[in-house]
């Protein structure tokens, strides 16, 4: 495709053409793919954040001014959003393959594999035990009663910002008790 059949497409487009859009988009939606598949190196988010761009691009077509630039200005909304998108999404952490031992079912624990899982439950209610009792409340609130942000903010006539905080608190709080109780290694 020309650059100025695409001038022309971008115009018919930005005077309400959604035909002339859509060939814009199966013209550069490869491009696009190939820009964002760069950054990403992760196909579906990449399929995803393409989707993006051409929305964005649509929405924000009729304040191209020179639609010559088009294809210039589309590979920059794909860039950031490629961007934003590394940059937000959560890191991937490595887990030991012992992490997932709950999930599997390979029959009956070894004893002292019980006996260690009992003491250390054992420990962390020790040390729930200890904190102050708004903390333990917090806790035993989020983690043993299953209740969400919104149902402690009703039960403790709180912000849901201030539950959240608390509950960073009282771990932090929790981690220094139960780290206390570790006898000393090595």
């Amino acid at each position: 495709m020309t650059d100025t059949r695409i001038a022309q497409l971008v115009r018919q487009a930005q005077a309400g053409n959604n035909g002339a859009f859509g060939q814009l988009v199966d013209y550069f939606e490869n491009i696009i793919f190939a820009v964002v598949m760069r950054r990403l190196r992760n196909s579906a988010e990449a399929a995803e954040i393409t989707q993006d761009v051409f929305l964005r691009a649509f929405r924000k077509l009729p304040q191209l001014r020179e639609p010559e630039r088009f294809a210039g200005w589309l590979k920059r909304i794909a860039i950031r959003l490629s961007i934003n998108r590394a940059v937000r999404r959560p890191r991937e952490a490595m887990q030991d393959p012992e992490f997932f031992g709950g999930f599997a079912d390979d029959g009956p624990e070894n004893p002292v594999t019980e006996t260690l899982r009992f003491e250390e439950a054992h420990q962390v209610r020790d040390g729930i035990s200890q904190l102050r009792k708004l903390d333990r409340e917090t806790l035993e609130a989020f983690y043993f009663e299953g209740q969400s942000l919104r149902e402690m903010s009703d039960r403790f006539s709180s912000p849901i910002g201030t539950i959240k905080r608390r509950l960073h608190t009282a771990r932090n709080r929790l981690k220094v008790v139960l780290g206390d109780m570790q006898p000393a290694c090595c």
